[in-house]
């Protein structure tokens, strides 16, 4: 099965809630209490978008962590890169090198395919795309890249 980690998961919930108000600065203790993860979890996740480049953060009585871009410059593919590393549905359609069975496989190239297609979808939905409203068939409108 192709999924996403809870982490991950729980990265573009918070996202999601900070994307509510993007000029805001948001404390972890806060967001923890909002999305209702542990702060330790929050905290971690923070700290690892924060050095994605996906956060700021400030320091100080009135610090905490802000997007560092508006929700329509943040894609999944950032948001599942920053928190699981190069996207790759298999190893070799990663990085080469990685993959035993590299130079005899026959379908290497129809993965590296896939992958581009994935990846290119979650390129096309933002944070901001999140936010919307739900068509009739329950999906988001990713066309409509917010």
């Amino acid at each position: 099965m192709l999924r996403i980690s809870k982490f991950t998961d729980y990265g573009t919930v918070i996202l999601a809630l900070m994307a509510d108000n993007p000029a805001s600065t948001h404390s972890a203790a806060s967001i923890a209490q909002q999305v209702g993860l542990p702060g330790s979890t929050v905290s971690k996740l923070l700290k690892m978008m924060n050095r994605s480049g996906l956060l700021t953060s400030c320091r100080g009585k009135q610090g905490g962590y802000s997007l560092a871009k508006a929700p329509q410059e943040i894609s999944l593919a950032d948001v599942v890169e920053a928190l699981e590393g190069p996207f790759g549905v298999t190893e070799c359609s990663r990085q080469n090198g990685l993959c035993q069975l590299e130079e005899r496989c026959a379908i290497r190239h129809q993965w590296q395919g896939v992958n581009g297609v994935i990846h290119n979808a979650l390129q096309q939905v933002s944070l901001a795309a999140l936010q919307q409203p739900s068509t009739v068939t329950g999906a988001p409108d990713f066309k409509a890249n917010a």
